[in-house]
């Protein structure tokens, strides 16, 4: 009997495999425009008798793969999926190079600059139903969505699975958050782990649901973030790794399922886009900070007036446990007054009254707070008020409450217990903006969905919580220095963070005890000064009792720091390590540097600095601040852009820096 030699059964093998592989049909190609980041979409077709082919796309950054064939595929009810046996009808470029301004974020103008292409498609065969990839290049990031035209053979858009493919390169270390279900309040922790972790055998558990902004280091490749924008009329993404092999390191889509109807993900009329998908990429980790692109990925500004839009600080009952100037706990009229007068004599812009002023019906105070008397106080102080609503209630009385809210004068309402980003939940994110706006109210979303680039379109919209943030020590050891230096590189990736900074009850980690009332904080004070630097947040609370900044200098820096800036540089970092990151507003500096629990060394470039010279205020640890937390050393010295600063930080320590020209 004739037997195949043991090469020859190779080389037949080898060939099948390579008949077997994806082999270009039709490609498109999408660069950025300093042509380091390429986008490839194309039809690829496999050797099978018909043919097959699959839409997929893969990125290169500066000639190397960053994200390999990954497809692009969407399911409907009672139809087959899109994205299977398809071709292309056509690709059509373009190019934009714009500016825009921003009322409040990392940028005050911001460059729209990016080349674009569309890629026109329709199946092979069935119903020939036509859709389309939009794609953009920019510098730092390429963005990409689904649309689907209006046609006769499509009478409405029932998406019941979408299933884009983030087949990475590498095995990239991740910093990732993990939830527990569609229904968290994204504030966790961001875990340090490779993408494999994640698979069915990785020893993470299986399916594991991952909530963006996900960043990731490729190595040897650069910086990876995947995030989204323009949600409006789509449901929130997440990611999971499906692959049953441990081999397996790539992640797919997964999208918030509706809580009436788990089975049709996202319902609409036609004609209907998806949310970008957006891949921000840069070759160290503070570029993607610095990247205004989700906001580039929004619509216009759709608020006609914005002059009563504005950043600032606000004093805060609830941290402290509503502490009076007897230490006591009172949430009465008279304990609000004197948050005002604290806010007033801070020169800050707002206080905030927390939850416990209604019931459930918003439209009624309950006869703890009299909100329209402190509104009326505070006005006399120049300080306006914002106040805290439950989602239910906001949901149910829309329409009755925020017209009243603009009666009595209110400047901005926090809502709270959203836990929810299926379709409908984006929807109501969009309708609280609008109708707030339409009565001149600001927002800040609290136990909601991480932000992704709204505040373009909706300025009034100032803030987003969707973090683990400084309410934690009050119950535990989650909020630590360790998770301060992790937050910047990931969940402020997607915009404005409500982490609420401030605590001067600044003790080290063996000392610490949390506390419902007077709670403390771990990491020194100078830690938590450069917060205020370092957290974007055009709502940015001041949030210990006003008696813990009662002669205390440090405080000084958090009377003097903006809430909103017109230029924004990272100069160095790393995730869960350390950062430290420089803002401009108008002809000043501010300088926030944060560490872990390991004590360094910082040497801090000054170029960033305009020409002339400048007087820099420091706020730093002092000698025994390892010990006393709350020391800090305050120093003045003039500086150029070609000066040096050396910024030693303790264990859980920060510097803190205002950079004022000479006259």
């Amino acid at each position: 009997m004739w037997r195949m030699s043991t090469v020859s059964r190779h080389l037949v093998a080898l060939v099948f495999a390579l008949y077997a592989l994806p082999r270009a049909q039709q490609a498109e190609t999408l660069t950025s425009p300093n042509g380091q980041v390429v986008l490839t979409i194309e039809a690829a077709t496999n050797g099978a008798t018909p043919p097959v082919s699959s839409l997929v796309y893969q990125v290169s950054f500066r000639g190397k793969l960053l994200i390999e064939r990954s497809a692009l595929r969407l399911e409907f009810e009672g139809q087959r999926p899109l994205g299977p046996d398809v071709r292309v009808r056509g690709a059509w470029p373009s190019s934009s190079d714009t500016t825009y301004r921003l009322i409040a974020g990392k940028s005050s103008t911001v460059r729209d600059h990016y080349h674009a292409l569309r890629v026109d498609l329709e199946e092979v065969g069935g119903p020939a139903r036509k859709f389309s990839i939009e794609a953009r290049a920019y510098d730092d990031a390429i963005a990409f969505r689904y649309a689907v035209p209006q046609q006769q053979n499509v009478r409405d858009y029932r998406l019941t699975k979408e299933a884009t493919e983030f087949r990475i390169a590498k095995d990239a270390t991740t910093y990732s958050l993990l939830l527990p279900n569609f229904h968290s309040m994204y504030e966790s922790e961001f875990v340090k782990l490779p993408i494999s972790a994640f698979s069915n055998q990785g020893g993470v558990a299986s399916k594991v649901l991952i909530g963006l902004p996900t960043i990731m280091e490729v190595p040897g490749v650069g910086w990876l973030a995947i995030a989204e924008a323009d949600l409006r009329g789509n449901s929130s993404m997440y990611l999971t790794n499906p692959s049953a092999s441990w081999l397996g390191h790539y992640f797919e889509s997964v999208l918030a399922p509706a809580d009436e109807e788990p089975s049709v993900i996202v319902k609409s009329s036609l004609p209907h886009h998806s949310a970008w998908r957006v891949l921000l990429i840069g070759d160290d980790p503070g570029r993607l900070v610095e990247s205004n692109v989700l906001t580039s990925l929004n619509p216009e500004n759709e608020v006609a007036e914005t002059s009563w839009i504005h950043a600032g600080k606000a004093s805060w009952d609830w941290w402290s446990g509503s502490l009076g100037p007897d230490g006591k706990h009172a949430y009465t009229t008279d304990n609000m007054k004197y948050y005002v007068d604290f806010a007033a004599k801070s020169g800050f812009e707002y206080m905030l009254v927390d939850a416990g002023w209604s019931d459930r019906d918003i439209t009624k105070m309950n006869g703890q707070v009299d909100i329209p008397e402190l509104i009326r106080y505070a006005a006399e102080k120049k300080v306006k008020i914002w106040i805290w609503l439950y989602y239910g209630s906001v949901d149910a009385q829309l329409e009755e409450a925020f017209p009243l809210f603009e009666k009595w004068g209110v400047a901005g309402v926090k809502i709270d217990f959203i836990e929810r980003d299926d379709q409908r939940g984006i929807d109501f994110y969009y309708r609280v903006a609008k109708a707030a706006a339409d009565h001149h109210l600001m927002v800040d979303f609290h136990g909601a969905t991480k932000p992704s680039g709204i505040e373009r379109t909706f300025p009034n919209v100032l803030g987003y919580e969707a973090v683990l943030g400084m309410e934690q020590s009050k119950a535990g050891m989650r909020d630590n220095p360790d998770h301060h230096v992790m937050l910047p590189f990931t969940r402020m990736l997607a915009g404005p963070i409500d982490y609420t900074p401030g605590s001067f009850h600044n003790v080290t980690r063996d000392d610490f005890v949390p506390r419902m009332e007077s709670p403390m904080t771990m990491g020194t004070r100078a830690h938590q000064l450069a917060m205020y630097a370092v957290y974007e947040a055009a709502l940015q609370m001041v949030s210990d009792s006003p008696q813990s900044y009662e002669n205390q200098p440090a405080f000084q820096f958090i009377r003097d720091v903006p809430a909103a800036w017109d230029e924004t540089r990272v100069l160095n970092g790393q995730p869960g390590r350390f950062v430290t990151i420089a803002r401009r507003r108008g002809k000043e500096w501010f300088l926030g540097s944060m560490t872990n629990w390991d004590a360094r060394s910082l040497d801090l470039s000054l170029d960033f600095l305009g020409n002339g010279n400048y007087v820099a205020t420091i706020y730093a640890d002092a000698d025994d601040a390892d010990k006393e937390p709350t020391d800090v050393r305050i120093e003045k010295k003039t500086v150029a852009r070609t000066s040096h600063l050396q910024a030693r930080l303790a264990s859980g320590g920060g510097f803190a820096v205002k950079f004022s020209p000479v006259p």
